[in-house]
């Protein structure tokens, strides 16, 4: 029997092969060069010849000025990602729900899923056009009597820039699960709300949130892996030596002493700490989604 089944599932086993391959041959096998971490590594001897040094590279981390910096900007901008980057979802696909009209619903939806499909590449180019300092953002501002302000050049603005281009790019895709969550709800709990007087505003309160909480308890526990993820590519096509100060970040900083500066065992050492914080943190918010919400993220 056991033998029947298996010969039955051959053909998922065979469709699953190619994607299992690729996941061993760039995720698994490039996991062997976490060795250089503990190394002082040189290209010109390998992994298995370079000399040993143990934690020194996780000392060195710790003990460089730039550290507390790099982790401070990385944390502040990945977390205001997150919050904003739940929030604002799901209030557009509150909203959107509320929408009666089709057509109009659909064309909405449409504009703002559009970002998402953009590469940082592209939109870099954008989002510094329109925060040029001859931009339509400070023409604005010149209209109104203030000086032009340069934003991308500016410790003050340079996080909030980041943040909320990142939350205009994803909030209309990030949206989608929340309304698939919305229509889950059973309209006739509405209609019995209705009925006994409550308003729009009572039945969103006591009826939609509700409804839809365990999956927004789930996309959070998903996003708490990301903490320390706040997005290299849109840092790296926006920053500048001049707001390192607030926008440097892990990745950027790892690219810059890794591949620039070919100190690759301390950029090993970096991003291995990185990625054991995010998997404890992942793990962890498994943990509190099963708790809590009675939901598994695996």
């Amino acid at each position: 029997m056991k033998k029947k089944r298996m010969a039955g599932q051959a053909g998922y086993h065979a469709m699953l092969m190619p994607g299992m391959i690729f996941l061993i041959i760039f995720n698994v096998v490039p996991m062997f060069g976490i060795l250089m971490a503990f190394e002082d590594y040189l290209p010109a001897k390998g992994i298995f010849h370079s000399a040993w040094v143990g934690l020194e590279n996780f000392k060195y981390m710790l003990e460089i000025p730039d550290s507390m910096i790099i982790l401070r900007n990385t944390l502040i901008i990945a977390i205001g990602k997150i919050v904003l980057g739940t929030i604002v979802p799901i209030c557009f696909a509150l909203l959107l729900n509320e929408i009666r009209n089709k057509l109009m619903k659909k064309g909405i939806q449409t504009v703002v899923y559009l970002p998402h499909f953009l590469s940082w590449a592209v939109l870099a180019a954008i989002v510094v056009n329109i925060f040029d300092y001859n931009g339509p953002i400070n023409s604005l501002i010149q209209s109104m009597g203030h000086d032009p302000i340069l934003f991308l050049g500016s410790n003050t603005w340079f996080r909030k820039i980041l943040i909320g281009t990142d939350v205009w790019k994803e909030f209309g895709y990030g949206s989608i699960v929340y309304l698939a969550a919305l229509t889950g709800i059973d309209p006739g709990l509405h209609e019995a709300a209705a009925i006994d007087g409550a308003n729009r505003f009572q039945r969103l309160r006591h009826i939609t949130l509700p409804g839809i909480m365990p999956i927004i308890m789930l996309m959070v526990a998903m996003n708490l892996g990301n903490i320390l993820n706040a997005g290299f590519d849109q840092v790296f096509n926006l920053y500048n030596p001049i707001v390192y100060e607030t926008g440097d970040i892990i990745d950027t900083y790892v690219y810059r002493v890794g591949l620039l500066g070919q100190q690759y065992s301390f950029a090993t050492a970096i991003g291995l700490l990185k990625s054991i914080v995010g998997c404890t943190l992942l793990l962890s918010a498994n943990g509190f989604a099963k708790k809590f919400a009675n939901m598994q993220i695996f």
